[in-house]
Protein backbone atom coordinates (compact mmCIF):
# COMPACT_ATOMS: atom_id res chain seq x y z
CA UNK A 1 0.00 0.00 0.00
CA UNK A 2 1.28 3.59 -1.31
CA UNK A 3 1.77 5.39 1.94
CA UNK A 4 0.59 9.48 1.96
CA UNK A 5 4.00 10.89 2.97
CA UNK A 6 2.37 14.71 3.06
CA UNK A 7 -1.00 13.20 5.15
CA UNK A 8 1.82 11.91 7.30
CA UNK A 9 3.62 15.00 8.01
CA UNK A 10 0.13 16.73 8.33
CA UNK A 11 -0.60 14.20 11.02
CA UNK A 12 2.88 14.65 12.87
CA UNK A 13 2.65 18.24 12.69
CA UNK A 14 -0.97 18.67 14.37
CA UNK A 15 0.06 16.44 16.87
CA UNK A 16 2.60 18.58 18.15
CA UNK A 17 -0.37 21.80 18.44
CA UNK A 18 -1.43 19.65 21.64
CA UNK A 19 1.40 21.06 23.81
CA UNK A 20 0.22 24.35 22.55
CA UNK A 21 -1.29 26.52 25.07
CA UNK A 22 -3.01 29.82 25.24
CA UNK A 23 -0.09 32.90 26.19
CA UNK A 24 2.92 30.72 24.61
CA UNK A 25 5.52 32.20 22.44
CA UNK A 26 5.64 29.54 20.06
CA UNK A 27 8.56 28.68 17.63
CA UNK A 28 7.36 28.38 14.22
CA UNK A 29 9.76 26.12 11.83
CA UNK A 30 10.44 26.09 8.21
CA UNK A 31 9.62 23.22 6.04
CA UNK A 32 6.92 20.78 4.31
CA UNK A 33 6.30 18.82 7.47
CA UNK A 34 6.54 22.36 9.88
CA UNK A 35 4.53 24.46 7.53
CA UNK A 36 1.48 22.23 9.11
CA UNK A 37 1.82 23.32 12.56
CA UNK A 38 1.91 27.01 11.08
CA UNK A 39 -1.40 26.18 9.50
CA UNK A 40 -3.03 24.10 11.91
CA UNK A 41 -1.63 26.92 14.37
CA UNK A 42 -4.16 29.92 12.77
CA UNK A 43 -7.00 27.67 12.33
CA UNK A 44 -6.96 27.24 16.12
CA UNK A 45 -6.62 30.63 16.79
CA UNK A 46 -9.26 31.55 14.16
CA UNK A 47 -11.93 28.89 15.97
CA UNK A 48 -11.08 30.42 19.27
CA UNK A 49 -9.37 27.71 21.26
CA UNK A 50 -6.39 29.68 21.42
CA UNK A 51 -5.24 32.89 22.43
CA UNK A 52 -2.52 35.29 23.19
CA UNK A 53 -0.60 33.77 20.92
CA UNK A 54 2.69 34.53 19.49
CA UNK A 55 5.02 33.37 17.00
CA UNK A 56 8.20 33.25 16.07
CA UNK A 57 9.46 32.53 12.76
CA UNK A 58 12.31 30.37 11.92
CA UNK A 59 12.63 32.15 7.82
CA UNK A 60 10.97 35.08 6.40
CA UNK A 61 8.77 32.95 4.20
CA UNK A 62 7.51 31.37 6.96
CA UNK A 63 6.94 34.91 8.99
CA UNK A 64 4.97 35.86 5.75
CA UNK A 65 3.02 33.15 5.58
CA UNK A 66 2.21 33.43 9.25
CA UNK A 67 1.02 36.99 8.72
CA UNK A 68 -1.34 36.45 5.88
CA UNK A 69 -2.96 33.32 8.08
CA UNK A 70 -3.44 35.85 11.09
CA UNK A 71 -0.97 34.77 13.85
CA UNK A 72 0.46 37.43 15.97
CA UNK A 73 4.35 37.25 15.22
CA UNK A 74 7.18 38.93 17.74
CA UNK A 75 10.74 38.18 17.43
CA UNK A 76 13.42 37.12 19.79
CA UNK A 77 14.48 40.46 20.95
CA UNK A 78 10.68 41.21 22.55
CA UNK A 79 10.66 37.76 23.95
CA UNK A 80 13.91 36.10 24.78
CA UNK A 81 12.57 32.29 26.33
CA UNK A 82 10.17 30.86 23.19
CA UNK A 83 7.77 28.22 25.12
CA UNK A 84 7.40 25.93 22.57
CA UNK A 85 8.54 25.73 19.13
CA UNK A 86 7.92 22.80 16.05
CA UNK A 87 10.02 21.90 13.52
CA UNK A 88 10.08 19.33 11.19
CA UNK A 89 13.52 16.97 10.31
CA UNK A 90 15.96 15.93 7.46
CA UNK A 91 17.32 12.61 9.55
CA UNK A 92 16.68 11.78 13.26
CA UNK A 93 18.58 9.07 14.98
CA UNK A 94 17.42 6.82 18.18
CA UNK A 95 18.73 9.86 20.64
CA UNK A 96 16.42 12.75 19.16
CA UNK A 97 19.73 14.13 17.52
CA UNK A 98 18.73 15.36 14.32
CA UNK A 99 19.95 17.11 10.79
CA UNK A 100 18.34 19.98 9.54
CA UNK A 101 18.62 22.51 6.84
CA UNK A 102 17.35 21.09 3.85
CA UNK A 103 15.33 24.04 3.21
CA UNK A 104 17.98 26.36 4.09
CA UNK A 105 16.80 27.83 7.09
CA UNK A 106 19.06 25.88 9.61
CA UNK A 107 20.93 28.47 11.69
CA UNK A 108 17.94 30.91 12.36
CA UNK A 109 16.17 27.52 13.31
CA UNK A 110 18.48 26.89 15.68
CA UNK A 111 18.79 30.50 16.95
CA UNK A 112 15.05 29.51 18.02
CA UNK A 113 15.94 26.17 19.38
CA UNK A 114 18.37 27.44 21.49
CA UNK A 115 16.14 29.89 23.11
CA UNK A 116 12.75 27.03 23.84
CA UNK A 117 12.18 25.61 26.37
CA UNK A 118 10.62 22.82 24.42
CA UNK A 119 11.55 21.86 20.80
CA UNK A 120 9.32 19.62 19.55
CA UNK A 121 10.26 17.61 16.21
CA UNK A 122 7.68 16.47 13.87
CA UNK A 123 8.47 13.94 10.78
CA UNK A 124 6.99 11.04 9.22
CA UNK A 125 8.62 7.77 9.39
CA UNK A 126 11.34 8.09 6.58
CA UNK A 127 13.62 10.43 8.61
CA UNK A 128 14.21 7.86 11.24
CA UNK A 129 18.07 6.58 10.90
CA UNK A 130 19.90 4.36 13.52
CA UNK A 131 22.95 6.54 12.80
CA UNK A 132 22.85 10.59 11.65
CA UNK A 133 24.70 11.32 7.99
CA UNK A 134 23.61 7.71 6.30
CA UNK A 135 20.52 9.15 4.51
CA UNK A 136 21.47 12.68 4.53
CA UNK A 137 24.14 15.38 4.25
CA UNK A 138 24.44 17.78 6.33
CA UNK A 139 24.04 21.52 5.45
CA UNK A 140 26.87 23.54 6.58
CA UNK A 141 26.15 27.45 5.84
CA UNK A 142 29.37 29.37 5.36
CA UNK A 143 30.23 32.80 4.71
CA UNK A 144 30.45 33.83 0.59
CA UNK A 145 33.78 35.02 0.93
CA UNK A 146 36.38 32.62 0.68
CA UNK A 147 34.06 29.99 0.59
CA UNK A 148 36.22 27.38 -1.59
CA UNK A 149 39.04 27.36 1.62
CA UNK A 150 35.42 26.15 4.01
CA UNK A 151 34.44 23.13 1.17
CA UNK A 152 38.26 22.12 1.73
CA UNK A 153 38.28 22.19 5.32
CA UNK A 154 35.22 20.26 4.86
CA UNK A 155 36.74 18.00 2.67
CA UNK A 156 39.61 17.33 4.65
CA UNK A 157 37.20 16.26 7.71
CA UNK A 158 35.98 13.26 5.14
CA UNK A 159 32.78 15.11 3.38
CA UNK A 160 32.05 14.92 -0.12
CA UNK A 161 30.97 18.62 -1.05
CA UNK A 162 28.26 20.18 -3.14
CA UNK A 163 27.80 24.25 -3.43
CA UNK A 164 24.08 24.18 -2.85
CA UNK A 165 22.47 26.29 -5.86
CA UNK A 166 19.06 27.32 -7.21
CA UNK A 167 16.74 26.01 -9.83
CA UNK A 168 19.24 28.49 -12.46
CA UNK A 169 22.42 27.50 -11.35
CA UNK A 170 23.26 30.46 -9.27
CA UNK A 171 24.70 29.38 -5.57
CA UNK A 172 21.48 29.62 -2.78
CA UNK A 173 21.41 32.08 -0.53
CA UNK A 174 20.43 32.07 2.82
CA UNK A 175 18.24 34.43 4.87
CA UNK A 176 21.49 35.78 5.99
CA UNK A 177 23.10 36.10 2.53
CA UNK A 178 25.64 33.33 3.09
CA UNK A 179 26.14 30.23 0.93
CA UNK A 180 25.65 26.60 2.30
CA UNK A 181 27.89 23.69 1.58
CA UNK A 182 26.25 20.29 1.56
CA UNK A 183 28.46 17.54 2.96
CA UNK A 184 27.76 13.82 2.89
CA UNK A 185 30.01 12.17 5.40
CA UNK A 186 28.06 8.82 5.50
CA UNK A 187 27.60 7.46 8.18
CA UNK A 188 28.54 10.09 11.45
CA UNK A 189 30.06 7.75 14.46
CA UNK A 190 30.56 10.67 16.69
CA UNK A 191 28.31 13.67 15.78
CA UNK A 192 29.34 15.79 18.84
CA UNK A 193 33.45 15.45 17.63
CA UNK A 194 32.25 16.28 13.93
CA UNK A 195 30.24 19.38 15.45
CA UNK A 196 32.98 20.56 18.05
CA UNK A 197 34.92 20.53 14.34
CA UNK A 198 32.68 22.57 12.45
CA UNK A 199 31.69 25.30 15.26
CA UNK A 200 35.64 25.69 15.55
CA UNK A 201 36.35 27.24 12.52
CA UNK A 202 35.73 30.67 10.90
CA UNK A 203 33.55 31.40 8.09
CA UNK A 204 31.51 28.39 9.36
CA UNK A 205 28.60 30.15 10.02
CA UNK A 206 26.73 27.04 11.67
CA UNK A 207 26.29 23.67 10.61
CA UNK A 208 22.84 21.18 10.87
CA UNK A 209 24.04 19.06 13.39
CA UNK A 210 21.14 19.82 15.87
CA UNK A 211 22.89 18.15 18.81
CA UNK A 212 21.21 17.53 22.56
CA UNK A 213 18.43 20.44 21.58
CA UNK A 214 15.14 18.69 21.02
CA UNK A 215 13.07 17.43 23.59
CA UNK A 216 10.33 15.75 22.11
CA UNK A 217 9.90 13.41 18.91
CA UNK A 218 6.41 13.25 17.14
CA UNK A 219 6.67 10.35 14.29
CA UNK A 220 3.77 9.32 11.85
CA UNK A 221 3.71 6.52 10.33
CA UNK A 222 1.70 3.34 9.13
CA UNK A 223 1.11 2.01 12.20
CA UNK A 224 0.09 5.87 13.72
CA UNK A 225 1.33 8.51 15.72
CA UNK A 226 4.47 8.33 18.14
CA UNK A 227 5.34 10.90 20.75
CA UNK A 228 9.38 10.23 22.15
CA UNK A 229 10.93 12.43 24.71
CA UNK A 230 14.50 12.80 25.25
CA UNK A 231 16.68 11.24 28.22
CA UNK A 232 18.20 13.76 30.24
Amino acid sequence: MKVDVTSLKQQAAEKALDFVESGMVVGLGHGSTAIWAVRGLARLLKEGRLDNIFGIACSRQVEEEAQQLGIPMSSLDEHLVVDVAIDGADEVDPHLNVIKGGGGALLREKVVAQATRREIIVVDESKLSSQLGTHWAVPVEVLSFGWRSQAAYLEALGAHTILRRDDEGIPFRTDQHNYIVDCRFGAIPDPHALAEKLDARAGIIEHGLFLNIATDLIVAGRDGIRHLQRQQ
